[in-house]
């Protein structure tokens, strides 16, 4: 069976030793961005590799990016391949907070072609909390070629959404906080509120009280009913700088409702043009 939404924890307990299953941990904090290289030295799920989402998962930022750019996707595919995953591997990643970084990974790996991944459900705490183990000991890589079949179409930049949004053709949603979003708080970027005709779902609504993903029918009826009748292709997500935004989307796949897309540069990038629209409450 191919998991290429969410994978419980029991799964891939049942697996841990298959070796056409890569395991990628990708914790990361937005606050200490070593604190994910050493939570992975001290203890990580048997066999999993590291990807940094500064260093592996975005591109170096520029003065008219958002925080996280796309990677270079050549030089992804390459990492990929030197993590041992080819273009059959059923890859899982996890992190700390409920996906909201493995999301990342998990959304890149498709754009490349790779529908083999799955986010761990409850990640690495649920695991612990199940009762499975962590090592420390690095996992035994065996490279391989990872084959690369990138579908742009999976992102749009700026000028794509700020015409789509004039022409009212795309559905906006924004992952941050409904605080950041109003435009009440903002920890992290220089310029606080959201981009005109955006709506608002925080990624922590696609979880229950145990950091586990809703099921698939409440998660459906959710989105349903904030998107009206905006068809799934036709939704774009945007958050902070395009890492949590790809939360929502594994939410919107995980319950059927396929095709949509992220904004990547995100509000970050948005503000970085001083001639952008910006709203707030």
């Amino acid at each position: 069976m191919n998991y290429t939404t969410l994978v419980s924890s029991t799964t891939l307990q049942q697996n841990i030793d298959n070796p056409d299953w890569v395991i990628v941990d990708c914790r990361f904090s937005l606050a200490d961005s070593q604190a994910g290289g050493a939570a992975y030295r001290h203890g990580h799920i048997a066999h999993a590799r590291y990807a940094d989402l500064n260093k592996d998962l975005s591109s170096a930022v520029t003065s008219q990016t958002g925080r996280h750019p796309l990677p270079d996707f050549r030089l992804l595919a390459k990492k990929l391949g030197n993590w041992g995953i080819s273009n059959s591997s059923q890859v899982v990643v996890y992190d700390d907070m409920g996906g909201a970084m493995a999301g990342r990974l998990w959304w890149l790996l498709r754009c490349l072609g790779h529908e083999k991944v799955a986010v761990l459900d409850g990640g690495i705490k649920h695991w612990q909390k199940q009762g499975f183990a962590l090592t420390t000991t690095l996992p035994r890589i065996k490279p391989t070629i990872f084959r690369p079949y990138l579908n742009t179409e999976s992102w749009l930049d700026a000028v794509q959404v700020e015409n789509r949004l004039a022409q009212k053709s795309i559905c906006l949603i924004d992952a941050r906080t409904p605080e950041r979003f109003r435009g009440e708080q903002e920890p992290i970027d220089p310029v606080a509120g959201h981009i005109p005709g955006a709506l608002n779902r925080a990624l922590q609504l696609n979880l229950d009280n145990r950091g586990l993903f809703l099921s698939a029918e409440q998660l459906r009826d959710q989105f349903k009913k904030l998107i009206g009748a905006c068809a799934p292709e036709q939704v774009v997500h945007n958050c902070g700088s395009g890492v949590t935004a790809c939360h929502n989307i594994l939410a919107m796949e995980h319950a059927g409702l396929t095709g949509s897309k992220l904004y990547a540069g995100s509000w970050s990038e948005w503000i970085s043009n001083k001639n952008r629209a910006v709203a707030k409450g």
